[in-house]
């Protein structure tokens, strides 16, 4: 008997080291590994929302930044690379809300991942992005957010007055799904 169960479990985890249609497939996202949101949005009702992290660092181009510096403020967080193709895609989105919502106390920041500096700042050229990202090429901030990881780029991350977590998307975004969100987290 005790050869027998030594067997199956030998054939069970060989089973799991295999290429079947359940494995991961390793060159998913070709050579830059990006692999999309699933498309979900988690929203989080306002007793349940956690504290975001301290998020500071290098600004794209010059300066640094600390979130304290938008005390007060709902704050709009986007994840973003140039080199991701629905990162330029929401671009333009992304400013229309921010235009749309900043008299109402809301401030955004980008996130720029796994870019060089140079890339970075020409993509804000490129877009006229008026609010400042962070140049976190290793992905430090996002991994602060471990109870609401943004999981994908691009992601966006929105905390209320408090800056606590309200809602998370991890997809790509018009300015119909955000401006809603966005002023309703400022007329609270």
């Amino acid at each position: 008997m005790k050869k027998f169960a030594l067997s199956l479990l030998a054939v069970v985890l060989l089973a799991g080291c295999s290429a079947g249609a359940g494995a991961v497939d390793q060159q998913a996202g070709g050579d830059k590994r990006f692999v999309s949101g699933d498309g979900s949005v988690s929203t989080y009702p306002r007793g349940e929302r956690k504290k975001a992290p301290n998020i500071s660092g290098e600004v794209v181009g010059e300066g640094s930044f600390t979130l304290d510096e938008f005390a007060g403020k709902v704050v709009v967080i986007n994840f973003w690379g140039q080199w991701c193709a629905p990162c330029r895609a929401e671009a333009d989105d992304l400013i229309e809300v921010y235009e749309a919502t900043k008299a109402q106390g809301v401030e955004f920041l980008g996130i720029n991942v796994r870019d060089s500096e140079d890339r970075a700042a020409a993509f804000e050229n490129t877009f006229d992005v008026p609010y400042e990202s962070v140049f976190d090429p290793s992905g430090r901030v996002a991994l602060g957010f471990r109870d609401t990881p943004p999981n994908a780029i691009p992601a966006t991350i929105v905390l209320d007055r408090e800056h606590r977590v309200a809602t998370v998307f991890r997809k790509p975004l018009l300015a119909e799904d955000l401006e809603p969100v966005v002023a309703a987290l400022a007329a609270e």
